[in-house]
């Protein structure tokens, strides 16, 4: 196991090296361009988000389809993994961050047409989708299609399901003495009371749950920036200039230059709001709308909410505290996110373990219907009853079992992933601009896809 676990970071190394991170990168400043800059329609996109676009098919609202994509990306990656990016890139990492999903809105976008333009109806009337389907149907690949479907239903398991568990029941173990077996138990019995209605049960606990944690959460950190007012302003412009700095950072910071902070920042906000990586566009593709682009829109707000909202506002928070007190251990992400939110007086530690507990189960029930109709996608409908039983499994074993391996295995699949969907997204690329000039550019919303 030890030798499989140095193998898979020497080839996690590879995948999720330089040559990735400019491959994603660049395809959001190429379908940026291309799309001339779907950003600015964002304010549009939020309030086509919570509208319910009556008499469209699919199985669930656009709202709900999008709090279950949010489900699966607003994880403990927009706590710790922003507080990493800090400790190893700088504050100047932070910019950089909320630079992939500024960019990542277009590649959202472009992900969500293509799930629309390419989805299938089943016999009894429900919606499948997602990059499989337009790899299969779009560019007549299907043993492409499959690759990515299997690379999804494993990285459901790893990274969507067993990391999360682990992390609820080693944080109520740490903080409150909870054993993870009962722990696990617990997750167990939820998740299965949920996920047993499908993608509406899902969607439903999701459309609740997503807006509470995140408002709880913001909440949590808009008090901190008030206990640390004086130094938002200085953190805020130290933030942009150390992203455009080639020397290393001082004042409580770890040393990091230009070069290192964008390394950290883009490769935590790409993880963070997992533009490119397709896991989001199979949930848009069961959202009742009337045509691509207007699910497009919706979409394109993912990545908005959680990394040009959640992941700045973290960052903004850690790197004030930083300020406030260099003494702050600013080395490791855990422990300066526990000490900064160690600031508010008696609900500091509950806010933080709220959010991560809220966080990683929201992931969890979000990646259960992504690995679900990944499966379905290779064995058929009848296939998801057996996922269910064995995700509902392995929620259990996460919480009771060290799982170092899971981690590189996860990492592994999520870039295999990423590559057949990227390849789709920009060779289809010519058909999400046809789409794009049709409803949007010559203002046909409105008009039935």
């Amino acid at each position: 196991m030890s030798a499989l676990n140095d193998f898979l970071t020497l080839i996690n190394g590879h995948l999720w090296g330089v040559p990735m991170i400019v491959l994603l990168l660049g395809t959001h400043l190429y379908l940026t361009i291309r799309l001339r800059f779907p950003q600015r329609y964002i304010f549009k996109a939020i309030r086509l988000s919570i509208k319910r676009d009556k008499g469209s098919t699919g199985d669930v609202s656009q709202f709900s389809a999008l709090a279950t994509s949010l489900a699966g990306t607003i994880g403990t990656g927009n706590i710790i993994g922003v507080a990493t990016a800090v400790t190893m890139g700088g504050p100047g990492a932070v910019f950089w961050c909320w630079m992939t999903g500024v960019l990542g809105i277009a590649t959202k976008y472009a992900e969500g047409l293509l799930a629309i333009k390419y989805r299938i109806t089943t016999k009894d009337g429900k919606m499948l989708g997602g990059p499989m389907y337009a790899i299969e149907r779009g560019l007549g690949c299907r043993w492409l299609g499959i690759v990515f479907a299997l690379c999804t239903v494993l990285a459901s398991f790893f990274i969507g399901n067993m990391i999360q568990c682990n992390s609820i029941s080693m944080l109520l173990h740490e903080g409150y003495h909870i054993p993870p077996l009962y722990t696990g138990i617990a997750i167990a019995l939820l998740t299965c009371a949920v996920i047993m209605f499908g993608v509406k049960g899902i969607a439903r606990v999701c459309e609740g749950l997503v807006p509470f944690m995140a408002l709880f959460y913001v909440g949590g950190c808009l008090w901190l920036l008030g206990i640390n007012h004086e130094y938002v302003w200085p953190a805020l412009k130290l933030i942009v200039t150390d992203a455009f700095t080639p020397h290393a950072a001082t004042g409580g910071f770890v040393g990091s230059t230009m070069m290192i902070a964008m390394r950290y920042g883009i490769a935590r906000g790409l993880f963070s709001n997992e533009s490119g990586l397709g896991s989001a566009p199979i949930v848009a593709a069961a959202a009742q709308t009337r045509n691509p682009v207007r699910q497009a829109l919706v979409s394109s707000t993912s990545p908005f909410w959680d990394t040009v909202v959640i992941c700045a506002i973290t960052g903004l928070v850690l790197v004030s505290s930083i300020m406030a007190d260099p003494g702050i251990d600013s080395t490791a992400g855990a422990t300066l996110t526990k000490v900064a939110f160690g600031q508010i007086p008696t609900f500091g530690p509950f806010v933080l373990t709220m959010g991560i507990l809220t966080f990683s189960f929201s992931t969890i029930l979000g990646w259960s219907y992504l690995g679900e109709k990944a499966l379905e996608y290779m064995f058929g409908r009848k296939a998801r009853y057996v996922y269910r039983i064995l995700w509902i499994s392995a929620t259990f074993i996460g919480s009771v079992t060290a799982i170092n391996l899971v981690w590189n295995l996860g990492d592994t699949c999520n870039a295999l992933m990423a590559l057949p969907n990227i390849v789709s997204l920009l060779l289809l690329s010519g058909v999400i601009v046809k789409e794009t000039r049709h409803y949007l550019w010559e203002n046909r919303l409105d008009e039935e896809g």
